[in-house]
């Protein structure tokens, strides 16, 4: 059970109603680089906002290399009335023997409010409960991103308590409320 499952190296497209989630490409620099230079998109990342496209391009080429060796599962969320990449949604760590993944992402703030990030969040949710044999999947979110917190709970995530000074932020150990959903949570919550 060592070797690389194929999800790496052949990121499949995923379909919902309103999005694609697809694998990034450099052609999606000014997409994102458009939302990632805002402050309050930023605000909540462990990256700083975007200054110039450079900064979005060199992103990009770190999440392509992490493509190539096998260690990025990271989407690029696309708006199929608009062919517009509009944000990101990864499994940030994949922890296949015990059946659990924690899911990140991150969506313009010109799309906030429209239920696209929760449906981002479920198609790529229930992919990795039917594809790839998770059982849990985690979302760390900060104590002051209350719409993240709103999303996780729509998704059925329970907030499992807090980890302090879990992840360094823009220079500073900052705590996080652990949310996760089973998979019987998840398909159980209509």
């Amino acid at each position: 059970m060592n070797e690389t499952p194929t999800i790496y190296s052949q990121l499949p497209t995923i379909e919902s109603e309103r999005l694609l989630l697809r694998k990034l490409e450099l052609a999606d620099a000014a997409d994102m680089f458009e939302y990632a230079s805002e402050l309050v998109v930023s605000r909540f990342m462990p990256w700083q906002a975007h200054q110039k496209t450079d900064d979005t391009r060199e992103f990009i080429g770190l999440i392509l290399k992490g493509y190539e060796e096998s260690k990025k599962l990271t989407w690029a969320i696309e708006l199929k009335r608009e062919n517009k990449m509009i944000g990101t949604i990864d499994f940030v760590s994949w922890l296949q023997k015990r059946q659990r993944a924690e899911v990140g992402y991150t969506l313009s703030h010109h799309y906030w409010g429209q239920g696209l990030m929760l449906e981002a969040a479920e198609t790529l949710i229930d992919f990795g409960f039917k594809e790839m044999n998770l059982i849990k999947v985690e979302a760390p979110i900060m104590l002051d991103n209350k719409q993240s917190q709103r999303v996780a709970e729509k998704l059925g995530m329970i907030r499992e308590g807090v980890s302090r000074k879990h992840m360094i932020i823009k220079g500073k150990f900052v705590d996080l409320a652990m949310y996760a959903v089973l998979k019987d949570e998840f398909y159980s919550r209509q």
